[in-house]
């Protein structure tokens, strides 16, 4: 074969399996979802192709939901501000942060603007379908749903503190207990403060809490192991059961809204 012709046959080819690599899957109301996305999809959410089809076309009618919520930047200032009062620190300091961990100022704020629409988009669309329950319900999701109450008896951690977070974060980072005390202690979990209790039980074994300003010092826990089992009273677990209980019924308001949205869509499937 003629090399110039062969050459431009290989170069032909190249191309077109670059277009295939990265092709249109489908259209969501004429919004593309690309054979890449589903690829990335599946990999980062260690999900099947359809799933991770049926997660683009929600994100894709999620953003077709939001398209027409507004949110300003002092909102959006407001918000940040309120971030960093929480974690303690200056809107400066913040923005050091996050140019360290390879964020850009407006790629954050992006980020924030999107986290607001949502807020706004499930208050004002889905949460108004969701009514509160009453106790006998509570009771009832309580009784079906036991072995999410089970708790340990005590947890086995050790506190690690330091005069600066910068300290504490350099210890959280790379290892260095040059500025730490620590302390190892078995706590039992009845009568813990309930905010540190849903702290530490939310927290894997062997994983640190996020750093916690205790006025004269910074703390951050390693959470060792958790001992035995006990079943929560209702009672005791109510606040638990009811967040439990409003979760579900937020997940299944947000999946019976795109449901519905779904079937109103123009979905076009260009490649399977």
């Amino acid at each position: 074969m003629n090399k110039l012709i062969f050459l431009g046959l290989l170069t032909f080819l190249t191309f077109s399996h670059a277009r295939m690599v990265n092709a249109v899957a489908l259209t969501v109301d004429g919004e593309a979802i690309t054979t890449n996305e589903i690829r990335k999809v599946q990999k980062k959410a260690g999900v099947s192709r359809q799933q991770a089809i049926d997660l683009l076309i929600q994100d894709r009618l999620q953003k077709e939901a939001m398209k027409n919520i507004k949110i300003s930047e002092e909102t959006i200032d407001a918000k940040i501000a309120q971030i960093a009062n929480l974690n303690n620190i200056s809107i400066p300091q913040m923005q050091k942060m996050l140019k360290k961990q390879g964020t850009s100022w407006s790629k954050y704020r992006e980020s924030i603007r999107q986290a607001l629409k949502k807020e706004r988009f499930f208050k004002e669309k889905v949460a108004r379908t969701i009514h509160s329950p009453s106790e006998e319900q509570l009771k009832l999701y309580y009784e079906t749903h036991k072995e999410a109450f089970v708790m340990p008896t005590s947890i086995q951690m050790t506190e690690y503190s330091a005069k600066s977070e910068k300290t504490l974060q350099n210890f959280l980072r790379t290892g260095s207990a040059k500025g730490i005390k620590s302390i190892s202690a078995s706590k039992k979990t009845k009568g813990m403060n309930p905010a540190m209790l849903s702290m530490l039980l939310s927290t894997p074994d062997g994983r640190f809490t996020k750093p916690i300003n205790a006025g004269d010092k910074w703390v951050v826990f390693k959470v060792n192991g958790k001992q035995g089992k006990k079943l929560l009273p209702f009672e005791e677990a109510r606040n638990a059961v009811a967040a439990r209980w409003r979760q579900e019924q937020q997940n299944q308001a947000l999946k019976d809204y795109f449901s519905k949205m779904k079937t109103e869509a123009k979905i076009h499937v260009i490649r399977k």
